[in-house]
Parts: C-alpha cells; structure tokens; sequence
C-alpha cells in the first residue's frame, strides 16, 4: 500500500511513580536507549532500531499511565490537513509548538471519546540507530543490552465509547479495522484492532468504564527465541509477569505480558501477520473469546482483563 497520511505510532508518554527507578528499567532492563532530558522532568528513550530521536517519553507522576500517544504523519501539508479534517469532524484540536518535546516538530493533540489524547506529528530529528545509511551492517553490536526490542509498536487503550473513537480513526485518520471481539449480544465490540499500515494494528481499543486507561504499550522483538530471552530478562530482574510466554489468536503475536516497576504493563512480542486495507475483518464471537486472546491456554486471565494504569 502507498505510504501517506498517517504513517505509524510515532511516540508515548508514560507516567512512572519514581522516574530514577523508571529510567532503570526502560534502560537497562527492556533496553532501550536514552536520548535525553528536558526541563520539565521527562525523559526520552528509542528502541536501538529506531531512527527518530524518541519514541518513549516517561514523567515523575503521582498515578501511573499514559499522558498521550502520537502517530508519525507524511509531512506538514499533512498534518494541516488531517488537524483541519479532525476540526470538521466535530473534534477540538490543539497545536502544540515545535520544541515543546526535544527534537520534536510541532504536534496536534486531540482527545477522542475514550478519553485518551492522541498526537499527529510529522518532523522529528533522525538520529539514526547506530548503522550507517551507506552500506550498513546488518545490527549494532551495542544493541543486546537487556531485552533490546526493534522499536515501539503499538498500544492497547481502555476506555468508554470505542466505537466513536472508531468513527474517527477510520473516517478522519485512515485507519481500518483489522479485528474485533463481538459481545455476547451478537453486535456490540468489547474491542477493536485498527491499522494504518500493513501491520495486524498500529492500536487497540477495549472498552471499559473508565476513561483515558492503558492496558499496555509493546514492543516488537524479532523472533520467538527473543520472546523467551526475555522472559529469562525478566525473572532474572525480578519483574512481575503477568501471562506468557503465549500466543494470540487475535493478531497471531507470541507474546508475554510484564509490568514496570510502577505498575504500567507492558508487552514483548514478535510475529503477526501482514494485512492490507482491502482485507475483510475478522471477528472474533464472545463464546471463543479466550481463544482469542489467550490461544494456548483458550481461556482468559482476569488480571489481564482489569488490570490497567
């Protein structure tokens, strides 16, 4: 498919109860690599393959979760249009300078029915990942430090109203819907998988009472071998794993699910599927829902359900 309007998940930003013992973890456990500070308080991470200056933002904060996540859009006469697009649609956006972020362009930020803020950008510095454009090596040698993910992939958002966040996405940023649980009423989504590329989802949505939650932010490794690797990361750090090694039906990523020291969950995973916007949707019925999530064990955690920063 061409490449344009919204092109990928761009950036998050995290809240952690203790940002020394946030920067441990991000650091040394998961591996990614710190790329600075700001004046007011946050700092700034990228997996080892990405090129974008950050792609991981977290904050000092009294309560766990996310302030905002950001998309990558093809260039400025996009983000023009896709802010007047949202303005026409009903949706209230605001400009957010350029420099307010480090080594970031200027943003529009709106919130969606969910309660969530959602960012456009389309400039950010390219500070590589350690390989030359000409004639690069297939990997940096540095890059194995702690569970080392690719990049930042994608996130699972909670929240009430999920299909008027739908509505906008696919009607106003060009996404589709790759997936969906139906609830036991045979009609209404408990949740949805939405893509802006070829990926199985760039985002996800569970509905839920409360809004403005995070489920999990992931993290894509390279193979099931690197899954297990860090699993072996994990326990030998002691985070608290909350289910896998495992598989999805859903999407088809072997997956574990862990949490950060402050209780923000988060994923590794590798594999999936390609997909592509003339695909028709899947769906999932609510009587094999577990199988959905959970492949193996086809039945689902309650944890994994309700528990959410």
């Amino acid at each position: 498919m061409a490449m344009t309007g919204v092109l990928r998940p761009g950036h998050i930003a995290l809240r952690v109860l203790d940002l020394e013992e946030g920067v441990n973890f991000y650091k040394n456990t998961l591996g990614l690599v710190e790329t600075g500070r700001d004046g007011q308080g946050r700092v700034y991470f990228k997996a080892w393959d990405e090129r974008e200056h950050n792609s991981v933002l977290i904050r000092e904060a009294e309560s766990a979760g996310v302030d905002f996540f950001a998309f990558k859009v093809a260039d400025r006469a996009t983000l023009d249009k896709l802010d007047a697009d949202l303005q026409a649609f009903g949706v209230k956006t605001e400009r957010i300078p350029a420099g307010e972020m480090l080594e970031t362009g200027e943003r529009v930020r709106f919130e969606v029915p969910s309660g969530h803020l959602i960012e456009l950008y389309a400039e950010k510095t390219d500070i590589g990942n350690g390989q030359s454009y000409v004639n690069p090596d297939p990997w940096t040698p540095d890059a194995e430090r702690g569970i080392a993910p690719t990049r930042m992939d994608h996130c699972l958002l909670y929240g009430p109203d999920i299909e008027k966040v739908q509505e906008i996405f696919e009607k106003v940023l060009g996404f589709y819907l790759v997936e969906h649980v139906v609830m036991e009423d045979g009609k209404t989504d408990l949740a949805i998988w939405l893509s802006c590329s070829t990926k199985a989802h760039d985002i996800a949505f569970v509905r839920h009472p409360e809004p403005g939650k995070l489920h999990h932010i992931s993290f894509k490794l390279d193979s099931w071998e690197k899954v297990l690797r860090a699993a072996d990361i994990m326990s030998m750090n002691r985070i608290s794993i909350d289910i896998g090694p495992t598989r999805h039906g859903i999407t088809r990523g072997t997956t574990i699910y862990a949490f950060d020291p402050s209780g923000n969950r988060f994923e590794t995973f590798c594999g999936g599927y390609d997909t592509y916007p003339d695909y028709k949707t899947i769906t999932w019925t609510w009587d094999e829902v577990g199988a959905g999530i959970f492949y193996h064990d086809r039945k689902l955690n309650e944890r994994f359900l309700s528990v959410v920063s």
